[in-house]
């Protein structure tokens, strides 16, 4: 069984100030996000006793674990993905003439991100439908509840209280505006080439 490990983060902790400060960035990445990690392989360890000892009783919830943990730990990863310190910047390229096609425009995309951001008790994702062969975004509640069977996540941002209570309070708003301070387009336009071609 391969055991799952934190991925570092790909910028300083501090490197995100002021929008995001090095204090939560600390504590989101090393605590936080490593618990989803430490989650998945305790889940993956007890499903895999369970299937040499022939006993399946605490398998359900190690499967309800896995899905959760896992999801926690890869959306996670693709948030710190979707920053960095050379951020905000709009999309361009194949990316940028997509968001124009399914959206209208970049500021309509936004608009709507901006909405399910507000409204999400987990995340807004940006993804690319496979079934549609459409960009959606979707509100994502609990890593898992939301999420759209056939999508691949392009940007992400988690909306979780963890992540900007600590800066900017209940104005939930404010951390949304901070994000597009440093959202980097550059992963999520090579996570939405990757997964057209999956399907060309």
């Amino acid at each position: 069984m391969s055991e799952y490990e934190l991925p570092p983060l790909p910028y300083d902790y501090d490197a995100l100030e002021p929008h995001i400060s090095e204090q939560v960035l600390t504590w989101h990445h090393d605590t936080h996000h490593q618990g989803y990690v430490n989650g998945w392989n305790s889940a993956e360890e007890t499903l895999e006793q369970n299937r040499e000892e022939g006993e399946f009783g605490s398998s359900g919830s190690a499967l309800r674990n896995v899905t959760h943990n896992g999801s926690g730990h890869m959306l996670h990863t693709l948030f710190w993905q979707s920053m960095s310190p050379e951020g905000g910047d709009e999309p361009s390229g194949e990316l940028a003439d997509r968001i124009e096609e399914d959206f209208g425009s970049y500021d309509a995309w936004k608009g709507e991100f901006e909405a399910a951001a507000k409204n999400a008790s987990g995340w807004a994702l940006l993804v690319y439908d496979s079934f549609s062969n459409e960009l959606h975004n979707v509100v994502v509640d609990k890593h898992d509840q939301g999420a759209l069977w056939g999508s691949h996540p392009v940007l992400a941002l988690d909306v979780w209280e963890h992540s900007y209570y600590y800066d900017y309070g209940p104005a939930r708003g404010d951390f949304i505006d901070a994000f597009f301070e440093v959202v980097d387009w550059t992963e999520p336009a090579e996570r939405y080439e990757q997964a057209t071609q999956l399907f060309e």
